[in-house]
C-alpha cells in the first residue's frame, strides 16, 4: 500500500482572506513542491472577482528575502491570489541587535549648545538644556529635565505617537514626525512652574498639555526606546 505523502503547506479562509500556514520542519525545498502542488489543485474566488489576500505564516522558520521571493512567486501564479503578509516567529541576528537596542533607556547628561545636534534612535531623556541653535532629535519620544530652547523633533521615523516634555518649554521649534510647529506665541520663559509636553492629537494638530496630562494621552509611555548618535 502506498503511504500518503506528507503535506507541509495548509490553508484555510478567513474574515480577511486565507491563511496559509507552512510547515516548519522540512526542507525548504520539500515546503515549495507541497505549496505548488497544494495551489494547483484548489480554486479559489470571491463572489466579487477580486483578488483574495494570502496572510503566510511560517512558524519558527527563517527565510531570506530570496526565498520570500520563491514563496511569492508560487501563490502570485493563481491570478486570483495575493500574498498580503509574511510573518515568522523568528528574527535575523541583526533584527533581533536592533530590537535589544531600542528597547533600552537612553540618558545623556550635557548641556545641547549651539550647533550640536544630539540624537537617539528611540526614547532620550536628557539631563541638561538645549540652548538656542541646540538641536534634539529621536525616533520615540524627547524629555529633556531642563529647559528646552531649541529645536526637538521626535519620531523622526514617522512615530506620531511621540511626546517631547520639558522642565521649562520654550522651545524654537517643535515637530513630531512630520508635523511641525514652530515657536508658539504663548512660551514665555518663567510664565509656568509645570512641566509641559507636546503631543499630536487626533488630528495630527500639535498641542501643548501639562506633563501629568500624558498618563492619559500615552498609557504606553511605560515602554522606552533607546540606541544613539551624537553629531
Amino acid at each position: 500500500m502506498k503511504a500518503q505523502k506528507q503535506q507541509y503547506a495548509t490553508i484555510k479562509g478567513t474574515k480577511n482572506g486565507l491563511t496559509l500556514h507552512l510547515n516548519d520542519s522540512c526542507s525548504f525545498q520539500e515546503l515549495l513542491q507541497s505549496l505548488q502542488e497544494m495551489l494547483s489543485s484548489e480554486y479559489y474566488t470571491d463572489s466579487k472577482g477580486q483578488k483574495i489576500n494570502v496572510h503566510v505564516e511560517l512558524g519558527n522558520r527563517f527565510i531570506n528575502e530570496d526565498q520570500k521571493a520563491q514563496i511569492c512567486k508560487i501563490i502570485a501564479a493563481r491570478e486570483e491570489l495575493s500574498v498580503y503578509s509574511i510573518e515568522s516567529n523568528v528574527i535575523s541576528k541583526i533584527e533581533a541587535e536592533r530590537i535589544l537596542e531600542e528597547s533600552e533607556v537612553i540618558s545623556v547628561a550635557k548641556i545641547v549648545r549651539s550647533g550640536q545636534i544630539l540624537q537617539v534612535e528611540g526614547d532620550l531623556l536628557l539631563i541638561g538644556d538645549v540652548n538656542p541653535g541646540g538641536t534634539v532629535r529621536a525616533g520615540g519620544n524627547i524629555f529633556v529635565l531642563g529647559a528646552l530652547k531649541g529645536i526637538a523633533h521626535a519620531g523622526y521615523n514617522g512615530n506620531r505617537q511621540a511626546v517631547i516634555a520639558a522642565s521649562v518649554m520654550t522651545p524654537t521649534q517643535l515637530r513630531i514626525g512630520s508635523i511641525l510647529n514652530r515657536s508658539p506665541d504663548h512660551y514665555q520663559e518663567g510664565d509656568k512652574n509645570d512641566m509641559e509636553c507636546a503631543y499630536l492629537d487626533e488630528n495630527e494638530k500639535m498641542v501643548i498639555e501639562r506633563l501629568q496630562q500624558l498618563a492619559h494621552l500615552r498609557p504606553n509611555l511605560t515602554r522606552l526606546e533607546g540606541g544613539i548618535k551624537i553629531g
